[in-house]
């Protein structure tokens, strides 16, 4: 005979990691909130799960951690990437030019348009302002570079929560 609610919490698992993949890979897309998306897997699962009265203080602690992981994952992006523009010398007001031609390129376009269009619309904006190639490219790589590393820290972000809940559900 089987068992249904065995067989219920393993599938709730698995359907949740699956979500939790797709944020992670999803971190490729510049506007594609993957470490919300995990945390959303999470927070789902914890919900049936406590429904279910299969929650203890540990997974509520494990949970409170994947939590405080998504919030520092959701600012950190926007951190690093001004930071690395900021020491390129790159005013606000480019910034602001680039972040907004990305988000409106991958609203109207493809999320992967923003990867082209957000460099390219700072190095324009940084021209006009300087009518100097160089220092104009310096701000486009500083973006590049920015975005590197942001994308390097959101995946290990990601994959921390997905460890952490990994180990709550198999404690």
């Amino acid at each position: 005979m089987i068992n249904w609610l065995a067989f219920g919490e393993i599938m709730l698992q698995w359907i949740t990691l699956v979500f939790m993949l797709v944020g992670l890979v999803g971190l490729v897309i510049p506007i594609f909130p993957g470490i919300v998306v995990i945390w959303l897997a999470a927070a789902f699962y914890a919900l049936l799960a406590a429904s279910a009265g299969w929650m203890n203080g540990w997974d509520w602690l494990l949970f409170v951690f994947i939590t405080l992981l998504m919030i520092v994952g959701s600012v950190i992006d926007n951190i690093i990437i001004a930071k690395k523009l900021r020491e390129t010398g790159t005013p606000w007001k480019s910034i602001g030019i680039g972040y907004a031609a990305g988000l409106v390129s991958s609203l109207f376009l493809t999320p992967f348009a923003a990867l082209l269009i957000t460099p390219l619309a700072l190095y324009l904006a940084e021209y006009s302002r300087l009518r100097n190639k160089n220092e104009a490219f310096q701000s486009a790589k500083g973006w590049l570079i920015g975005f590197g590393w942001t994308f390097l820290v959101l995946v290990a972000i990601g994959a921390a929560m997905i460890a952490l809940w990994l180990m709550w559900i198999w404690l």
